[in-house]
């Protein structure tokens, strides 16, 4: 092998093992769950999201892990994947609230999901990524 190719190969090779390309530190898990009312039934909503608040301290003042968004499918309450930085790349590895959200113009009906499940200060659904799938319950308003 020529000493410039080898060269090369050696540079790519170096590259590859630092991660160069990536501006993303954190790492991602796939994760998939089921979201239903306590007595397993579904939330009748047309389009329910899911957004991950990530628990996960941030690197440096600039460089804070993203939130994850998740899709449920109506007909099942099931979602096969999030996505945070790619298209269904997972969630950053670790614990995150779990906020609810109206994929529609208007925000979820307190008489469809009570109001602490759409704010993530007052959220009482909490997954970690090492508990995947996630099965998460709400309580169903009265």
């Amino acid at each position: 092998m020529p000493v410039a190719t080898l060269g090369v190969v050696s540079f790519l090779a170096i590259l590859a093992a630092a991660g160069c390309g990536s501006n993303e530190p954190f790492t991602h898990v796939p994760v998939s769950g089921l979201v239903t009312y306590e007595d397993g039934s579904l939330i009748p909503v047309d389009t329910l999201a899911l957004r991950f608040v990530p628990q996960s301290k941030p690197v440096d003042p600039k460089t804070h892990p993203r939130p994850g968004m998740a899709i449920i499918d109506k007909a099942t309450g099931k979602f096969t994947s999030a996505t945070s930085h790619k298209a269904n790349d997972g969630l950053v590895r670790g614990k995150h609230k779990v906020v609810l959200a109206s994929m529609g113009e208007t925000p979820l009906s307190p008489s469809i999901v009570p109001p602490e499940y759409c704010n993530p200060a007052k959220t009482p659904l909490m997954v970690d990524t090492a508990d995947t799938p996630f099965d998460l319950k709400i309580r169903k308003p009265r």
